[in-house]
């Protein structure tokens, strides 16, 4: 977990990736834009958070928790196992932690669940910057994309296109 840290910080100090991490603070504004009903314009998209609970940072941090405790359970089984186990489990730990994700965000008003979700937010002030306006404005074209494009798939597996 310290490596990851360690890691997403250092880079974090390269302009390019500093970039980046304000494309990634856009897509999460205009995400929550787009959940709470609001117009997919500038003005209203800066005013939300850059933190989302849903957020491949977040599952990043999820992931490592839960193979660090799962692992820890298995032992330190001869080579040839740890390494079948390791390989074996990788699914098993993207789904529990999918679904870990989705249930933190949807009780995320609880307070346990706040609190449980804290540390994935912090974690995300590593990989996210606040966006300027142009930044601000591909995230809403990208989105007004995707959901353009989820419309057309819609409408061709009801046979309407």
């Amino acid at each position: 977990l310290g490596v990851l840290l360690a890691y997403l910080f250092l880079i974090g100090l390269l302009p390019d990736i500093r970039r980046v991490f304000a494309y990634h603070g856009a897509e999460h504004k205009t995400i929550h834009a787009l959940e709470d009903g609001a117009p997919l314009e500038v003005e209203a998209v800066r005013r939300y958070s850059t933190a989302h609970p849903r957020c491949g940072t977040s599952f990043l941090l999820i992931v490592v928790v839960i193979s660090v405790l799962l692992f820890i359970l298995v032992g330190a089984p001869p080579l040839w196992q740890r390494l079948l186990s390791r390989v074996v489990l990788v699914p098993v730990i993207a789904a529990v932690s999918y679904e870990v994700i989705r249930l933190m965000s949807a009780l995320q008003g609880n307070r346990v669940m706040r609190a449980l979700l804290r540390p994935s937010l912090w974690l995300q002030s590593l990989t996210t910057r606040e966006p300027d306006d142009a930044q601000v404005e591909v995230a809403i074209y990208a989105l007004r994309e995707v959901l353009a494009g989820d419309e057309r798939a819609d409408a061709t597996a009801s046979g309407q296109a």
